[in-house]
């Protein structure tokens, strides 16, 4: 029998290679690099806790998000599928769900527990099959696989075009007069490839510096 070989994820090493490439290519993220340093990896553990906080994520601040699934981990210690649905729509409104976000989650939850969706198959698939996969299920957009994609499964070439904070740094970045559409990023960036993952850790890395700088 012939194993599935394991698909390249991003590694310290490759995220530093990437780094390399990039400067080379534009000077906008070499200076990036020059005066903030190499940015983070921003990995996250692949599964259905993880899926859950980037859809709980979604047109909200990472702050807002964050602090309603910390109060999901303390309703719940193990956070799994199963364990999930045991919540009613009293208890997770309670805990700062939206209805909306009720219907994305506990159908994630559902499809997993009945046997639908596999993550763990999801780690070894080409992309294009992984975003069919994962937009199927109600509430899972463009977006949210593109942060499954880029986090969890640490993808070397996923590029988010639909996130704000990217659009607002490469604006910001390369001095254009209007914000770039997601479409436009994804014409704009293409010369990025294969590194488009470690581009938007540095547009990230960027846009944290704008917003924390005095």
């Amino acid at each position: 029998m012939t194993q599935t070989p394991k698909l390249e994820s991003l590694t310290e090493e490759s995220l530093s290679r990437g780094l390399m490439v990039l400067a080379n290519l534009d000077s906008d993220l070499a200076r990036i690099l020059e005066t903030l340093g190499t940015p983070p990896i921003w990995s996250r553990e692949p599964g259905f806790a993880t899926l859950l906080c980037i859809i709980l994520e979604q047109q909200v601040s990472v702050a807002a998000a964050r602090a309603v699934f910390s109060r999901l981990s303390g309703v719940i210690v193990t956070l799994t599928p199963e364990n999930f649905l045991t919540l009613d729509d009293v208890q997770l409104k309670g805990i700062g769900f939206s209805r909306q976000k009720i219907l994305y989650c506990r159908g994630l939850a559902q499809s997993i527990a009945t046997g639908q969706l596999d993550l763990t198959k999801l780690e070894t698939m080409e992309e294009a099959a992984i975003r069919t996969e994962l937009k199927r299920l109600k509430g899972i957009g463009d977006w949210t696989v593109d942060i499954y994609l880029l986090m969890a499964l640490q993808r070397p070439d996923v590029f988010p075009k639909g996130d704000l904070a990217i659009a607002i740094a490469f604006q910001k970045l390369k001095n254009l007069a209007t914000r770039p559409t997601p479409a436009q990023l994804e014409e704009i960036t293409q010369h990025w490839r294969p590194w488009r993952a470690v581009a938007a850790r540095l547009l990230w890395h960027y846009y944290l510096g704008l917003t924390n700088s005095p």
